[in-house]
């Protein structure tokens, strides 16, 4: 089939594809990140594209002006390639960077330069580089250069078992000689039994390295550890490129089934490869160094990770393929890290509550505590724990992407020009974005204070409809395709010149969004017999939850109506928990204890599940008492 080349503007940069590739999926292979929502069903109208030069075909989508389609505008994901391309990427259909710059990343990093789990436990990493000086053959000391080297191992590390593969046994005789028996074993844990993973000659523990990642649906953040001192040297994030097909987990579920999940994973891997070669050149660190990658995520991601078939965790009775799967080399699914480097996919607890949740129990400690804990991490899935030493309960919630985005028009990603803060200053709205830069749109904590607020101002009432003031901000209510919306920056404001604003669709879909998630928590509790204030510590997991308005979340029914010394952030739980286990073997058999321990409850099999989720469809909830506990 023939190949065309495509050359992007802006960014000049040029991808070779087969005629009738989309030009959705050639901006995925010309490495380029764009604001897509649907997945490429063309009903979000966020990939607008200009054609310059070359010819394309397609159906006119009904998400493009008349005078839009006159000036050469496509939509990406429903415009195929015919012959070679140059396309202009507008600034409102490119995501920026790839790579997000420092100031940006600094809201995923969770950054921590040691961190200390507990004082009984001693450091004692995944891998461990070990410096030996073996004693030398004799006729009196005869053993074989394997046994050697492994007899020394053990005793020294106190494994009871160790093994070595046949490419390591094969170097053996020439180092060990070669460097007069003084040499650096490379060891891994692998479950119950510690492998040689490399001898090198001479004294090279010093340079051992981690890679943690955790595997977000939206972001993916990695940091780069020193195994040695447990010191976070650096950490980098990008967006995640499978959103090509869709924000969702589930529309990429579909994705994988329609083209093979192999695509899927070489996005996700393509990623992670970015961040690391990053991390490693910014830093000065040679990839061999690099010994092993530690990864924590929902389940599906964990499947793409591994390449592992994903359609059966969408059916009932939604089963997936694995959820502790065991350390293997991480060149096998093609992470560039030492070719012989380990890479550990921590386990999850079911097909909708992955080892991101398991990583964040174990950061938080609630496994531990006498006191009832709950653990709440949203995103576009709501994943819920509650319990204590004695038991743990988890559930899944669908909040899909309102909160992280709204409507074509104005929902963005956290980036910088993105209204992060909503507030009433001098009886005025008023709002504060991301580099206090002029608007751009607005992201999930901005969505929340927005809706907070709005209520509070009476512009709106309890199910979401909006109220024309008699006074103030009466010009601010104006309608946006026959559906009312309320202005948070003007045209003039605006960086786009186009206004910034929030319609009752908009609304509607945020209640929802939060009504999923409590309906969840309400469930929970219900079954447990338990009620809201029983519960002594409410950790907020997230990149996300670290930016909203603990207030304003009450507010509008999304938390429960706490004392405020029990609600506690605990950002990025999940890279927390990841690198815990990278730095000590007890929490590594540990996390698979919780995974053992925590019942996982199916909300599709709640009858109540309806009936709580409705309850919850009102500003902050029917049972609005609830939200008085003040």
């Amino acid at each position: 089939m023939s190949e065309y080349s495509v050359t992007f503007q802006p960014q000049n940069k040029t991808a070779r594809v087969k005629k009738g590739t989309t030009l959705l999926e050639a901006t995925q292979k010309a490495q380029i990140t764009i604001n897509n929502i649907c997945g490429g069903d063309g009903i979000c109208g966020r990939c607008k594209m200009i054609v310059k030069k070359g010819r394309v075909y397609g159906e006119v989508s009904s998400k493009l002006t008349r005078e839009e389609i006159q000036q050469g505008f496509v939509l990406a994901c429903q415009t195929f390639i015919k012959n070679d391309l140059v396309i202009e990427i507008p600034e409102e259909t490119w995501a920026k960077e790839k790579i997000i710059a420092d100031e940006d990343a600094e809201r995923f990093r969770d950054f921590e330069q040691v961190l200390l789990y507990k004082k009984e436990y001693i450091p004692s990493p995944l891998i461990a580089k070990i410096y030996l000086e073996l004693e030398k053959p004799s006729l009196s000391n005869n053993n074989a250069d394997q046994q050697r080297v492994c007899d020394t191992v053990r005793k020294k590390l106190k494994y009871r078992s160790t093994q070595m593969g046949l490419k390591i046994i094969k170097s053996l005789p020439k180092i060990l000689r070669e460097h007069d028996y003084r040499i650096t074993a490379t060891v891994g844990l692998r479950r119950d039994i510690a492998e040689i993973m490399n001898i090198e000659g001479g004294n090279t523990e010093d340079k051992n390295y981690m890679i943690v990642v955790d595997m977000g649906t939206t972001t993916i953040v990695a940091h780069l550890v020193d195994a040695n001192s447990m010191r976070t040297i650096d950490a980098k994030a990008c967006f995640n490129s499978q959103g090509i097909y869709g924000r969702e987990v589930t529309g990429r579920m579909i994705a994988a089934e329609r083209k093979g999940t192999a695509e899927l994973q070489q996005l996700l891997i393509d990623d992670i490869n970015r961040l690391i070669g990053g991390l490693a050149k910014d830093n000065k660190v040679n990839l061999k160094y690099i010994t092993a990658i530690v990864c924590a995520g929902n389940t599906a991601m964990g499947h793409f990770l591994l390449g592992l078939p994903t359609q059966n965790i969408r059916r009932s009775p939604y089963i997936p393929t694995s959820v502790a799967p065991p350390p293997l080399r991480a060149a096998e699914v093609g992470i560039e890290i030492n070719p012989r480097g380990l890479l550990y996919s921590l386990p999850g607890i079911s097909g909708w509550v992955g080892s991101d949740i398991t990583a964040g129990i174990l950061a938080t400690g609630i496994n531990e505590k006498e006191e009832l804990s709950m653990l709440i991490d949203i995103g576009t899935n709501g994943e819920i724990v509650i319990g204590n030493k004695e038991w743990l309960v988890s559930c899944s919630a669908s909040a899909g992407p309102a909160l992280e985005v709204i409507n074509e028009e104005c929902g963005m990603r956290a980036e910088k020009g993105a209204i992060e803060k909503v507030y009433v200053e001098n009886r005025e709205i008023k709002y504060k974005t991301i580099g206090d830069l002029p608007p751009r749109g607005i992201c999930g904590s901005g969505i929340i204070d927005l809706v907070s607020v709005l209520l509070n101002e009476k512009l709106i009432d309890r199910s979401g409809k909006f109220i024309i003031p008699k006074e103030r901000n009466s010009d601010r209510i104006q309608y946006f395709d026959g559906i009312r919306g309320f202005i948070i920056a003007d045209s003039q404001q605006s960086q786009t010149r186009k206004p910034v604003f929030i319609t009752e669709a908009d609304i509607e879909s945020v209640i929802t969004a939060k009504a999923a998630i409590f309906a969840a928590m309400s469930i929970l509790i219900g079954r447990l017999e338990l009620d809201f204030l029983d519960i002594k510590h409410f950790y907020i997991a997230g990149a996300f939850g670290n930016y909203i308005n603990i207030e304003n979340s009450i507010n509008i029914g999304l938390i429960p109506d706490l004392p405020r010394d029990r609600i506690e952030f605990v950002g990025n739980a999940s890279i927390k928990g990841a690198k815990i286990v990278a730095f000590y073997k007890q929490a590594f058999y540990k996390v698979e204890k919780i995974r053992e321990r925590t019942t996982y409850y199916d909300l599709m099999g709640a009858n109540d599940y309806v009936e709580e989720f409705k309850k919850a469809m009102f500003l902050p909830h029917t049972d609005i008492e609830m939200f008085r506990r003040k």
